[in-house]
């Protein structure tokens, strides 16, 4: 996950539309259309058997790390918690150790753990960076696969019903409502998905596209809306409060993580790794 600030921001979350005659002169007043829509998916939720909800600090590395290197840093670090990548066909290293003995041998540490799902990402991103995009006419549906996708992963690695997953939304332009409409869409069909399964659903953006368009779908009465938010804002500020662009009232009981700081090399017991310093007061795997 590496956050972006998008290029060019909406400084509201309305676009204003102005009716014209045939000339193309204004015919009447502005119009306030919202940029996000309400949208209600049924939700039937499995059996969800929530574990408790963690705070703490964490970590999230490109790949999962050497169980010797996790041994190390579970006495010397500050870290109780460690970003994994289980599932996702646009994921940006590969997982030769993530298998569910190292899961197995991670835990036994005391390690718990924020499963991340890097799929499709919204139709306005940069196909320079990650190709695989979401069809706004299929979002929902294409959300519910990939929630399909992610579930899979985690029974393979020994995660049960209850434990969340973070989808990965990569920074993007919010110059377009339908691309961030979009966005919404997977993300309610990727819920829907995950809760039919039992597991919770958790989304990871940039506070200032992905979750700026699913607090707006919050607003606008979408459901069902995913369980915690992972927002990206280096500002340094180790805490959950929001950093100035998340409402209080939203994903406010113990349902946030904060990555506030990212590509930091840093070295405990003799092991280095090069990672993301997220802040934790929401649902883990554990």
């Amino acid at each position: 996950m590496r956050y972006l600030r998008p290029a060019a921001l909406l400084a509201a979350s309305l676009v204003l539309l102005l009716a014209t005659d045939g000339t193309g002169a204004s015919a009447g007043a502005a119009v306030a259309v919202p940029r996000i829509r309400a949208v209600t998916l049924p939700d039937r939720p499995g059996p969800l058997h929530f574990s408790e909800s963690w705070s703490g600090t964490a970590f999230d590395a490109c790949s999962a790390p050497p169980l010797d290197t996790l041994r190390a840093w579970r006495t010397a670090s500050p870290y109780g918690a460690v970003g994994i990548y289980p599932s996702g066909s646009q994921r940006g290293c590969g997982q030769p150790r993530l298998t569910v003995e190292w899961v197995r041998q991670a835990r036994a540490m005391g390690w718990r753990f924020l499963p991340v799902h890097v799929g499709l990402q919204a139709p306005c991103s940069d196909p320079g960076r990650k190709p695989r995009r979401i069809d706004p006419a299929k979002a929902a549906q294409q959300g519910r696969d990939e929630a399909a996708e992610a579930v899979r992963a985690l029974r393979s690695l020994g995660f049960g019903p209850g434990d969340p997953v973070y989808l990965d939304i990569e920074a993007y332009p919010m110059r377009d409502p339908a691309c961030g409409q979009a966005v919404v869409d997977f993300t309610l069909g990727w819920t829907q998905a995950l809760h039919s399964a039992g597991y919770r659903s958790g989304f990871y953006s940039s506070l200032d596209s992905g979750i700026a368009d699913l607090a707006a779908a919050a607003r606008a009465g979408s459901s069902p809306l995913p369980d915690a938010l992972w927002y990206a804002r280096w500002d340094d500020h180790a805490d959950t409060a929001g950093s100035g662009g998340l409402d209080p009232d939203l994903w406010s009981v113990h349902q946030r993580v904060h990555q506030y700081r990212g590509n930091v090399a840093e070295s405990y017991g003799g092991a280095t790794l090069t990672v993301d310093r997220d802040q934790v007061d929401g649902p883990t795997a554990g």
